[in-house]
């Protein structure tokens, strides 16, 4: 997903949103920053492509298994959950040292970040899945979902997130947003976003 120009952005969520106001209540902690949360870190089910120099059998794409691990030839599992792409060519490099390639060169890049989406449920032009994209905000994923539907409720709209393992819901008042009453809120991997229906 491309993220586009904030302007384009406002234009967008804009187009579908009657004048309204009221304030925007989120906690400290969830309304704004990266939330700690490295967008760039491999977990289960994404996808890499490996290549190893001079050594085609040992190159090609390979998925992320539930239990964070890489299944690589001669190297058995790798474990890559919480490593970058480069963090992760480190780690198969230095297995193939222990006795199986001499010099090897290896490089890891990431074909899916299936581990790294946002959701966003109810009333919007295209629900679905999207990839989480550094610094994205909920306009940025309300954008990617082809903006408001004419019922959505926009100053009603819940972002659940995952913390401490257990589920918090925290409304969000998107209208506000785009009209600058209040801050964008930053998303992070995992967070379930849903627009409620307007009974107006």
């Amino acid at each position: 997903m491309r993220l586009l120009a904030p302007s384009l952005l406002v234009a967008l969520v804009w187009g579908c949103i009657p004048p309204g106001s009221g304030g925007n209540t989120l906690r400290p902690d969830l309304a704004g920053g990266d939330g700690g949360v490295n967008p760039n870190t491999l977990a289960a089910n994404d996808v890499l492509e490996v290549r190893v120099f001079q050594e085609t059998e040992l190159s090609g794409i390979f998925r992320v298994n539930p239990d964070g691990d890489l299944d690589f030839p001669l190297c058995g599992k790798v474990k890559v959950t919480g490593l970058m792409a480069s963090e992760a060519s480190e780690a198969i490099t230095t297995c193939l040292k222990q006795g199986f390639v001499r010099r090897p060169q290896v490089t890891v890049m990431v074909k899916e970040f299936n581990s790294k989406k946002v959701f966003v449920f109810g009333e919007v032009a295209k629900p679905g899945s999207f990839p989480f994209e550094e610094g994205m905000t909920i306009i940025h994923a309300v954008s990617a979902a082809g903006g408001f539907a004419k019922s959505a409720s926009k100053n009603a709209v819940n972002v659940t997130r995952v913390i401490d393992g257990r589920e918090v819901k925290v409304p969000v008042r998107v209208e506000d947003i785009v009209i600058g009453r209040e801050k964008n809120f930053a998303l992070q991997p995992g967070d379930i976003i849903f627009v409620p229906e307007t009974f107006l």
